[in-house]
């Protein structure tokens, strides 16, 4: 798997040929974006819906878009905070990890996961959060089983949603 930043155009937008598979990516997951409610309808995610969700997101300094690809094929990204709004929090934050609904199953949401903790672990980080919707319990079983503990609850900083929090300490080492 290649993990590339997302690069856009001197006008700060994202190239057709790529907004297009983005929301291809984005759509394919029809359940998370009902349960989230980023989007206004999750059977019809637009791509000028998407180039506004991710333009938000490139508008906080510490936030980076990662794109994930195989053999060529976008099949994931993930948008991380190198530091989360609360001061008192000194762990950079996984924001999104999202995977292609017809590439789900096939370990790419765990490869892409340890490629983003091994960009933080060589950035000199010692742990790594994220929130799962308290609605996802499938979002939960994945991040635990990638070895993240709940350490609270709190409402989301957006939308103020009932969310769990994670914790994975990083240690020194990446993965093989």
């Amino acid at each position: 798997m290649q993990l590339t930043p997302l690069a856009v155009t001197p006008d700060h937008d994202i190239p057709t040929p790529l907004l297009t598979e983005l929301t291809a990516l984005y759509a394919s997951n029809r359940e998370f974006h009902a349960l989230s409610g980023d989007f206004p309808n999750p059977d019809d995610i637009r791509p000028e819906q998407v180039a506004v969700a991710l333009a938000d997101e490139l508008a906080n300094p510490e936030a980076e878009v990662l794109l994930a690809r195989s053999a060529g094929r976008l099949v994931g990204v993930a948008i991380t905070l190198d530091r989360h709004p609360d001061p008192a929090d000194p762990d950079p934050w996984i924001g999104l990890l999202l995977i292609d609904a017809e590439a789900q199953g096939k370990g790419y949401g765990r490869q892409l996961a340890g490629l983003v903790e091994d960009r933080f672990r060589a950035a000199g980080r010692t742990a790594v959060r994220l929130a799962v919707l308290d609605a996802n319990p499938h979002g939960l079983a994945f991040r635990t089983a990638l070895g993240y503990e709940v350490i609270g609850h709190r409402a989301d900083l957006q939308l103020a949603r009932p969310c769990s929090v994670l914790r994975k300490e990083l240690g020194g080492q990446g993965r093989a």
